[in-house]
């Protein structure tokens, strides 16, 4: 049959995608082989053992990523990754949340709210030894440190996993940190970056108003527990615990604050357009957003049916996979619903329980929400949450105001920052009832300020030369090219020296005896002169 005029447009379109499509494979295996040229394939040793999964999703994308550009990966993680690039090899440890073994009655996580600063630091430093349990527990890791690896660069968390810093000794690789927190205390410290205590605060803080005078005073004192803390309680057991588990270790064996103080990268999960501005050293890079992957999330069909046709906006509740919302007492689960039940906007709510019966007619509940997808679309007006991180700079990113209720970490630190910088309100937990959320939500929801900064915020922090996961990788993969890059750390002498402690010692000493010989002049000219006095007072007599 003769090909009609169409025929032959519609076979000639189709040859022309099919040269296309052969052009951009060719392009493909291009890029990929210049890539190989640029930087070698490496072996890296990719620590992330930590049983909650938000800590898994801020450091899982690097991994995924340095993986799918032709880079052996090893990566030790309780979480199982389906679809993982061919060089991205899974050593599975157990998945056993580490609450269940440091209580004998696991508490609701908003009991939490009452812990002090010193317990919950306590608590959360006792895991760090549970980790290296999990961790040699393995049979794939032990099956692994059996095997003959030359590992070239070691990747893991700060966090409290410092006994598995001896990975990077083991293997004589530069070691590259990574906070999931954002700035942090310890990172600071570890790096020997300036403390700037001023202007820094502690990821654990509560402050309200860290710039005042007992803000900051209250930071210092947060610092330095921890620092006490670290250097006297933490790491000397953490030095135990590595060596129990790590053995024929090349000699000598540094102790794992050198081995911290020695890392050759930090990635830090913030970014001076949403924290306070402050001065790094050329190792320590920001990479805020780095689990935020510059992609078109879908909704499902249904849910974006839901949001599409919410007339009225959306109000989207959700306490992220740590903090679970059927935990909620009683009376704080009806204040919501008696409050949800008189918007007009449709409630997107975050439910792990049984459904909840009788609820008003514009709340969906669900299990799970695609949550950075939900936060893009644009009919969503209000975000509800705990203020963790990476939900926080999903919101950011979307350009969405956020009531927070923070729980516990790091939590009232990010939300208080967001009410400073006018884009959040802060809710505390043990204030929730009718009349303070009825407040809350409906002057965020008519008060367009909120959402003019939001955006206004969302726009500074995507504006940058490469997105945080290019970034990331680029630093990590300069680090591979300069064998650990030592010339961009400080210089190798004793923190006392680098901070010029031993400097202002010896001149707090000068000054102190120059004010000892003017007082002893003082003195003696007062003893001389009172001498005379009397002398003369006698004669007089």
């Amino acid at each position: 049959m003769p090909l009609t005029p169409m025929g032959v447009c519609s076979a000639e379109a189709s040859a022309s995608q099919q040269s296309t499509k052969m052009k951009f494979q060719y392009l493909s295996v291009t890029i990929l082989i210049l890539k190989c040229l640029i930087c070698e394939s490496a072996k890296i040793l990719y620590v992330m053992p930590f049983t909650a999964r938000s800590h898994y999703i801020g450091m899982k994308n690097l991994a995924l990523e340095l993986a799918s550009r032709g880079h052996d990966v090893y990566a030790i993680t309780p979480f199982r990754e389906p679809e993982a690039p061919l060089t991205y090899h899974q050593l599975m440890v157990s998945n056993v949340s580490f609450w269940t073994k440091l209580f004998d009655v696991q508490p609701k996580v908003f009991d939490m709210i009452d812990y002090s600063f010193e317990s919950f630091q306590t608590i959360t430093a006792k895991s760090g030894f549970l980790v290296n349990e999990h961790v040699f527990e393995s049979e794939d890791v032990q099956n692994f440190l059996k095997q003959d690896h030359k590992i070239d660069l070691v990747i893991t968390e700060i966090f409290f996993n410092e006994g598995l810093y001896m990975f990077a000794h083991k293997y004589q690789a530069p070691l590259v940190l990574v906070t999931t927190v954002g700035n942090s205390f310890k990172g600071n410290y570890y790096m020997r970056n300036p403390l700037q205590l001023s202007t820094l605060f502690h990821e654990y803080g509560r402050a309200s108003e860290p710039l005042s005078f007992l803000g900051r005073f209250y930071n210092m004192y947060l610092c330095t527990f921890d620092l006490l803390m670290l250097k006297f309680w933490y790491f000397p057991r953490q030095q135990e615990s590595a060596l129990r588990y790590f053995k024929d270790l090349p000699q000598p064996v540094p102790n794992l604050e050198d081995i911290a103080a020695n890392a050759a990268l930090l990635l830090l999960n913030s970014h001076f357009s949403i924290d306070n501005p402050s001065a790094y050293l050329p190792n320590i890079i920001e990479v805020g957003g780095l689990h935020i992957k510059d992609t078109n999330d879908t909704l499902p069909a249904d849910l974006q049916n839901v949001l599409d046709n919410a007339k009225n906006g959306v109000v989207f509740l959700s306490f992220g996979s740590n903090v679970q919302l059927s935990e909620l007492d009683k009376d704080k689960l009806d204040a919501f619903l008696k409050v949800f039940g008189e918007l007009k906007q449709t409630v997107l709510m975050k439910w792990e329980d049984v459904p909840i019966q009788n609820i008003p007619k514009n709340i969906v509940l669900r299990k799970w929400f695609p949550q950075k997808a939900v936060l893009a679309h644009h009919n969503v007006k209000l975000f509800i949450g705990h203020g963790g991180l990476l939900g926080l700079q999903e919101t950011i990113s979307a350009g969405v105001p956020i009531l927070g209720v923070p729980v516990f970490g790091d939590q009232y630190l990010n939300i208080l920052d967001t009410v400073r910088k006018g884009h959040g309100e802060i809710l505390y937990y043990k204030e929730i009832n009718e009349n303070t959320l009825r407040t809350k939500i409906n002057k965020m929801l008519k008060d367009r300020t909120y959402m003019e900064t939001a955006k206004k915020i969302a726009a500074r922090f995507k504006d940058r030369p490469m997105n945080p996961l290019d970034t990331a990788v680029w630093w990590t993969e300069y680090v591979i090219r300069h064998k650990g890059a030592d010339f961009m750390k400080p210089p190798k002498i004793s923190y006392i020296a680098y901070q010029m402690l031993d400097v202002y010692l010896f001149l707090l000493g000068v000054v102190a005896v120059i004010i000892y010989v003017i007082l002893k002049v003082i003195t003696l000219i007062i003893n001389v002169f009172g001498s005379k006095n009397v002398t003369k007072k006698q004669k007089k007599t």
